[in-house]
């Protein structure tokens, strides 16, 4: 047999003879020595790093780089309050990022937490229990109800053996498995039914299997190899930032490179003044206040985000919500709610929807619902499969009297659940000294056996058109991917001595029929509408059958009622190459029957196609792409760790709405960076101006601690104010922005540049008419005046210019002058920092400035306010003219 046929195409006798085992086990000493050949049956750890390692790690950006530079060269020029305050800056921007991700990946290691702690395994011949770590190939593993699968098996033995895997496969009905070997090729992990795997859950019957993968070579351990083989992805933010960065250091070399060589040339003045003068170009250019800004205003977006149940894990995780055009979610526990419940019911020849139907309590139906049924009822909920517990939910959702029935009519007898005939019955005392027999099962079985039918009390002999009606309601139930039980009974005299099918299950009495499905979250409907109407194109990924993914896509509004076409298997994904799938990935929003790494190739399809990909799930077949996705997002109470930990956030609700919430929360935190870009960007830009043009001018220019002071005062407490703003009026109508766009899209480079010119040309007015029309007589003090004028004025220029950035196109009378209260002090305040330079007398000598009369202050203001009319002129042509 050779090595590559799948274990569950292969016979039993060619397992035993590949891993070299029997029935009856290994012995403790060839268990040793696999052990060491194999190792143990765990996965990898997941390397962590030292907070030293992070905070490192925070000084590779571009743009930290920079700054950094400007620092070192700002010390080695004398300029040492500079080069503390930028450096300050910089270390505060490391330690935030550090507090965000302090909590490393912790997805594989979440996933060995899962490991089943303890294994009952056949070792000489004997059933012991060892640890799940200290399992070998080979070895025999026994499985009961509430088990942990410890490796991946091949089951030898199944009795009514039920496995829950919605973790590894998202389907969220247990597995009814079986020993035989199947012959189908390229199966999916759910489909084979001969095969249990690491981590799912035993949920009825018992087993017993051979291992035949452990540690790392698991399905489980595959998706661990994949999640630590995932690069990390660069969000739009990152990305954007990186840019920019680049962008000014261009600028930055170039400009200081031009002053200073035309200072050279002109032979005006020394080296060491055309350098300094080329540092202050420097300190002028470069935002340092940009990353602190940038950072507190997605920390204080993740505030507010966690306040409506959205935990972000990483920063730019925020702003990346905000540019997403595709959700791919899992179906399972994050659109459903992975709990099945009855939503149909056929009885007395009638189809029936569940909810408002009451069911007497004589009603055969409703007790064989009951009876034929192992749900334990714990004082802390049901407990039993999923299917079984549903069906006993609904009668105790009816007000049905379980608990009495159950005690009137306790069971006697059972003839067990098997996958072979898909039937179960119980048996029951009655009053009138007869037994009742309850059966359950599969319709195409059960029908089989029935040879009456029960409508309103009456029992008649079932006649063809009754069968055929019946199984017309089954297919029709079918199609609409509810999962289909019928129920039957009949009365006995006594209990046969032997309990099997042909004694128990014939001559039956038809009850009815139920038709369950694992319903969709009440809240998802209108939060799929909301994100359609926000350009965002929702999909649903789930290892579910196809007939009930596109049942619940078509409930959810994610894809029309008959459009077959946008439903994928992952089997047909597979004869797709990357290449074809490229090109049709946009065929499809629904995605059937998947494995872990077909959604990886889904995430990566559409990330080709330029589009910012956010993806949610819960399981651990999730983990992969949830760490490959532009965004991951993990569900909070559902999840499993390993979800989670691969996540950027976490919804703390499970509430698909709330990503909806979040997209809003994601736009308006990019909306205000990119306002407080253009706030930060165009006043570098005057200030910049300002001093070449006084450099080419040959008048004395600002000096390093005029730019440092209006830079750190009048910049940083405005553009985090900025970052605060309220949320601009449909926001939500608008189309994503996606990656290709960056910080300077939509207006913003455009009204940087003209913002910029227009404050460096009314700061180089004000200083000519300090000049031209001086208060002094004194050349010295005119020009003194003059520099503390333009000075003063360069600063609250900026402030007056905060106002007109809190809309990119918008009037500042239609967002509102003093909506944002902490923007309202932040001006006061610098503007109070800015004056006491002047008023202050100390601070004369410090800042090299001189007191400023009634008239010169007038001019000051007068200028500074004609930046706030001039600005709104631009804005109303561009939105009546421009548009």
């Amino acid at each position: 047999m050779s090595k590559a046929t799948p274990k569950y195409q292969q016979a039993l006798p060619a397992i035993y003879e590949d891993l070299q085992t029997d029935e009856h086990g290994l012995s403790q000493s060839a268990a040793a020595k696999r052990l060491e050949q194999y190792g143990h049956n765990a996965l990898n750890q997941q390397k962590s790093t030292s907070l030293l390692q992070k905070f490192i790690a925070q000084f590779k950006d571009f743009m930290i780089i920079v700054l950094l530079v400007a620092a070192l060269i700002a010390a080695f020029t004398g300029e040492a309050v500079d080069a503390i305050i930028i450096l300050l800056v910089v270390v505060l921007n490391a330690v935030f990022g550090v507090f965000q991700e302090a909590k490393a990946e912790e997805a594989i290691n979440a996933l060995k937490e899962m490991a089943a702690p303890d294994a009952t395994v056949l070792r000489d011949g004997q059933l012991q229990t060892v640890k799940s770590d200290d399992l070998v190939p080979g070895d025999i593993v026994s499985l009961e109800a509430g088990d942990i699968v410890p490796a991946d098996l091949r089951l030898i033995e199944s009795a009514s053996l039920k496995v829950e895997e919605s973790a590894l496969t998202g389907e969220s009905v247990p597995v009814e498995k079986q020993a035989e070997t199947l012959t189908a090729d390229d199966l999916a992990i759910g489909d084979r039914v001969n095969m249990a795997y690491m981590n799912s859950n035993v949920t009825y019957g018992r087993g017993t299997g051979i291992v035949v993968a452990t540690g790392m070579q698991t399905e489980v351990g595959r998706i661990a190899g994949m999640i630590e083989a995932a690069d990390e992805t660069t969000t739009p933010l990152q990305a954007n930032l990186t840019q920019l960065g680049k962008s000014l250091t261009i600028l930055i070399l170039v400009i200081a490179a031009v002053v200073f060589g035309i200072g050279m040339v002109r032979g005006s003045e020394s080296l060491i003044n055309m350098l300094l003068t080329a540092i202050s170009l420097a300190v002028a250019a470069i935002p340092e206040g940009l990353p602190a800004i940038v950072t507190i205003t997605l920390a204080l977006g993740t505030q507010r985000m966690a306040k409506r149940h959205a935990l972000v894990r990483k920063l730019p995780a925020v702003e990346t919500l905000g540019s997403t055009d595709i959700i791919a979610s899992d179906k399972t526990g994050t659109l459903t709610q992975n709990k099945m419940t009855v939503e149909k019911l056929y009885v007395n020849q009638e189809l029936v929807d569940a909810k408002p139907t009451h069911l007497a309590t004589d009603s055969h139906l409703a007790q064989v619902m009951i009876l034929s049924n192992d749900t334990k009822i714990m004082t802390d909920g049901l407990a039993g499969d999923p299917t079984e517990t549903a069906l006993v939910q609904y009668n105790l959702d009816q007000a049905y009297p379980v608990d009495q029935l159950l005690k009137t009519l306790p069971r006697v007898g059972e003839v067990p659940f098997d996958s072979e005939r898909k039937l179960m019955s119980t048996i029951h005392p009655l009053a009138n000294g007869k037994f009742l027999v309850a059966v359950k099962g599969a319709p195409d079985e059960l029908l089989k056996r029935v040879t009456a039918v029960e409508i309103n009390g009456d029992v008649t002999p079932i006649t063809k058109a009754i069968r055929d009606q019946i199984l017309a309601t089954n297919h029709e139930l079918a199609t609409q991917a509810l999962r289909v039980l019928m129920f039957a009974y009949k009365e006995i005299t006594a209990v046969p001595a032997t309990l099997n099918s042909e004694t128990v299950e014939n001559d039956l009495v038809f009850a009815g029929m139920v038709g369950m499905i694992d319903p969709e979250r009440p809240e998802v409907e209108q939060a799929v509408i909301e994100a359609k109407s926000a350009g965002i194109r929702p999909l649903m990924i789930t290892g579910d059958h196809r007939d009930t993914a596109e049942a619940i896509a078509v409930r959810l509004g994610i894809i029309d009622a008959g459009d077959d076409a946008a439903v994928i298997t992952g089997a047909e994904l597979d004869e797709l190459s990357d290449a074809e799938f490229d090109k049709k990935v946009s065929d499809y929003s629904v995605y059937a029957r998947v494995a872990p790494e077909h959604k990886v190739r889904i995430v990566n399809a559409w990330q080709h196609r330029g589009k910012v990909v956010a993806m949610t799930g819960d399981g651990v077949n999730d983990a992969p792409a949830l760490k490959a996705a532009d965004i991951g997002i993990g569900m909070g109470i559902t999840g499993t760790e390993v979800s989670k930990g691969a996540s950027d956030m976490v919804l703390a609700d499970d509430n698909f709405a709330t990503i909806v919430v979040a997209v809003e929360e994601g736009r308006k935190v990019f909306a205000n960076i990119q306002k407080a870009i253009q706030y930060l960007l165009s006043a570098n830009l005057g200030e910049v101006l300002t001093l070449f043009m006084m450099t080419m001018l040959g008048w004395q220019i600002l000096a390093p601690v005029h730019i440092l002071w209006i830079n750190l005062v009048t910049d940083t407490l405005p553009a985090i104010a900025l970052g605060v703003e309220p949320t601009e009026k449909n926001i939500m109508k608008h189309q994503p922005r996606g990656r290709q766009s960056n910080f300077f899209s939509g207006g913003v480079f455009s009204s940087i540049i003209y913002q910029g010119l227009l404050e460096g040309g009314i700061t180089l007015l004000v200083y000519w008419l300090a000049l031209t029309y001086p208060v002094h007589a004194s050349a010295n003090l005119a020009h003194a005046d003059a520099l503390t004028m333009a000075f003063i004025t360069l600063g609250l220029i900026q402030l007056f210019h905060a106002f007109n950035s809190k809309s990119i196109h918008q009037s500042l009378f239609t967002v509102g002058l003093f909506r944002n209260k902490f923007f309202n002090w932040a001006i006061v305040i610098a503007f109070a920092l800015l004056a006491m330079t002047v008023v202050v007398p100390g601070f004369n000598s410090i800042f090299h400035v001189t007191p400023l009369d009634a008239y010169q202050w007038g001019i000051i203001l007068a200028a500074s306010l004609s930046m706030v009319i001039i600005v709104e002129i631009v804005k109303f042509f561009q939105r009546k003219v421009v548009k």
